[in-house]
């Protein structure tokens, strides 16, 4: 076994110590700061609020330089409890290897519906006989792990008409149209309010071989209606955002991005909120045609 390369620091408290000590921490370790919480959503516009104890931790190197370093930042967290009591600085030795991929071991392949899966980008495909969406979770906004994001590729599935163009609003990382393409679409376009998230988009589709196929740029309904992009209007309309924020773009012209008979999937509903979504949609000609749950989150599914 290789000699331990790294030393991880970590200090576990409430939330209003994060900022000061990510800061001071942030001074010494080597690739920034993790920080991990439990979640909470306040109210509908809540994309998720930390809840609980925190855990804040870093890696330093092992090297010549260790136990100088190391005192020093328990020097630095030391003055830092004098102004607000701190639990004690934690550390633990880990391998390199271990290090480059500590993340990584949380994130597992996950299979959809009856096609597809979502793969981290960095493994290899254990289910040959399903299509893989390689997503590089570390670019967030939408890794496949949320309920919403396994509710839309599911209704994807099964709704998409093979050949046909597909419109997903709010694309975040691109995983619905990534799947899209994948199972075999005509071209999408997707676009995001982010710039990060266009050129989230860009990499992943590229990382999936589908970059020809879906057009990206920033935007959301009132861009693609005044034909900003190449297409207004799709058979297929995706937006996996947050319910107060669909009901916002069907007054902004939602409903208009769907050709005669088409489909809408949206989600990123909590429960309790799917009745006010239905509402929107209805009073804009569509009616409801599937509505799918997991846990607390809904997606559901619309004709024109």
């Amino acid at each position: 076994m290789a000699d331990p390369r790294w030393l991880e620091v970590s200090l576990t408290g409430d939330g209003e110590i994060v900022e000061a000590v990510s800061e001071v921490m942030g001074r010494f370790v080597s690739g920034g700061v993790v920080t991990e919480s439990g979640v909470e959503y306040n109210d509908a516009e809540d994309e998720g609020t930390a809840v609980g104890p925190v855990r804040i931790y870093g890696f330093l190197a092992v090297d010549e330089n260790l136990e100088s370093t190391r005192q020093k930042l328990e020097e630095a967290i030391w003055h830092l409890g004098q102004i607000h009591p701190l639990p004690s600085l934690e550390f633990r030795y880990i391998k390199d290897e271990n290090w480059m991929a500590a993340w990584k071991e949380h994130y597992k392949p996950i299979p959809i519906g009856k096609k597809l899966l979502v793969l981290p980008a960095w493994l290899p495909n254990s289910y040959p006989e399903r299509i893989a969406v390689r997503i590089d979770p570390s670019m967030a906004f939408g890794t496949g792990t949320h309920p919403t994001t396994r509710l839309c590729m599911q209704a994807i599935e099964t709704h998409l008409v093979p050949g046909k163009p597909v419109i997903d609003v709010g694309c975040g990382s691109g995983i619905l149209s990534i799947a899209a393409a994948l199972l075999g679409s005509g071209d999408v376009l997707a676009v995001d309010i982010d710039n990060a998230a266009v050129i989230s988009t860009k990499e992943n589709a590229a990382a999936n071989g589908v970059l020809d196929k879906i057009e990206t740029g920033i935007g959301s309904v009132k861009e693609v209606k005044s034909g900003l992009f190449s297409r207004r209007r799709a058979p297929l309309v995706v937006a996996n955002i947050l319910a107060p924020v669909i009901i916002r773009l069907f007054e902004a012209g939602l409903a208009d991005l769907a050709a005669p008979e088409g489909t809408f999937i949206l989600s990123g509903i909590l429960a309790e909120q799917a009745d006010s979504v239905e509402a929107a949609a209805v009073a804009k000609g569509l009616h409801l045609v599937e509505r799918l749950q997991i846990d607390d989150w809904v997606a559901q599914v619309f004709k024109k």
